[in-house]
């Protein structure tokens, strides 16, 4: 099975810069990856989806591999007796 090309890295910086030329220059998504030489076909869309949502921020995210779906962490032991504190009285108040 004959491979194809390695997946390219792209740097926030550079994504910045393709979106960001884009809208200066009114180029739609094809002309910037033509421009820019970028294969994959969804990226510049992609892109361009986090920047308006996001801000350029959302380019210094990593986004790969999958979201924990563990336990929620403990609550600190303070809060806890807080909210244990708050229960009993609300319950004091509604006994009422």
């Amino acid at each position: 099975m004959p491979k194809g090309k390695p997946n390219k890295r792209y740097t926030p910086e550079f994504k910045i810069m393709v979106v960001e030329t884009m809208h200066k220059e009114g180029l739609s998504q094809g002309e910037a990856r033509r421009r820019f030489d970028i294969s994959d076909h969804n990226a510049v869309a992609k892109w361009e989806r986090i920047y308006l949502e996001e801000g350029k921020e959302g380019f210094y995210i990593e986004r790969r591999g999958r979201k924990s779906t563990g336990r929620p962490p403990k609550l600190k032991k303070e809060v806890e007796e807080d909210l244990i504190a708050e229960v009993q009285r609300l319950r004091a108040e509604n006994a009422y």
